[in-house]
């Protein structure tokens, strides 16, 4: 425990979501005071994030939506750049989160509730971090190197993770003795991990877009869960009931024909047909 000069009470180091040493530009520890502000300064450059475009967003903007002064805010960052490295790096820590829901049960029991929750657990980890990965992803087709490495470490740890539980779980050898256990998806545990991991941040950044095609949340996760539970098992997922059927207005059930998506324009056709009654 230290002793701040500056306000005169005792502290407790704090971390940023355990990993560095949480500091003042300065160099000072902030106290719990502190802390908060500094909290409510990145919360407010993820609402932000959220709805402007991130070259768009000023100091006064972050200090204005956080209820404090521009001067508060450079105590604690130098630029609005570092606020976004802050909140990209605690990407990164969340990440292990997901290897833990990959180090779950791959049992014939189990297998699948533990596939179902790794492919629900990144959709999740995309969703609380969907503003910052948009930057980052800007950043990172920019030239940024320093977002281009967080980007790789935060999906890499995953697919370092997923990699291993593939070489582990993977069905029996069928060849001669001696032969590698291997992915029904392919004999390089990386190779089908990094395929994957891929899909899932592909699948989760276009979410809304697959909502917008008729396309439900429920039915991106059951696909993805059964992909991901065939590559690390070799077994299939359990009867797809919802994916296939669905209630009508009577409460029967119906098949759920493929949609080809909206028809682009449609909305202004329609208004232009309203008009003309």
């Amino acid at each position: 425990m230290s002793v701040n000069p500056a306000d005169g009470e005792a502290q407790i180091v704090a971390f940023d979501h355990g990993a560095e040493p949480v500091s003042t530009t300065d160099g000072r520890v902030p106290g719990e005071r502190g802390r908060q502000t500094r909290q409510r300064l990145l919360d407010a450059t993820v609402e932000l994030l959220s709805t402007t475009s991130w070259r768009s967003v000023k100091v006064t903007d972050i200090a204005r939506t956080a209820n404090t002064s521009p001067a508060t805010f450079y105590q604690y960052f130098t630029n609005v750049e570092q606020a976004i490295r802050v909140l990209a790096e605690g990407m990164v820590d969340q990440a292990a989160q997901l290897s833990d829901l990959l180090g779950g049960d791959w049992s014939a029991e189990e297998s699948w509730e533990t596939a179902l929750g790794v492919t629900e657990g990144f959709l999740s980890y995309w969703e609380d971090n969907r503003a910052v990965f948009r930057v980052v992803d800007l950043a990172t087709e920019e030239g940024d190197a320093q977002l281009r490495g967080i980007r790789v470490r935060a999906l890499n740890a995953v697919t370092i993770s997923l990699a291993q539980v593939i070489a582990q779980a993977s069905p029996a050898p069928t060849g001669p003795p001696g032969t590698a256990t291997t992915s029904p998806a392919g004999s390089d545990p990386m190779a089908v991990a990094g395929t994957l991991v891929a899909m899932f941040a592909s699948a989760s950044a276009h979410r809304y877009g697959f909502e917008f095609w008729g396309i439900r949340t429920r039915n991106l996760i059951d696909t993805q869960a059964r992909m991901l539970h065939w590559a690390v098992t070799g077994r299939p997922g359990p009867p797809d009931v919802v994916g296939r059927e669905s209630l009508d207005t009577h409460g029967s059930r119906e098949a759920v024909r493929p949609r080809t998506g909206p028809v682009l324009g449609g909305a202004v056709a329609g208004h232009r047909v309203r008009r003309s009654r």
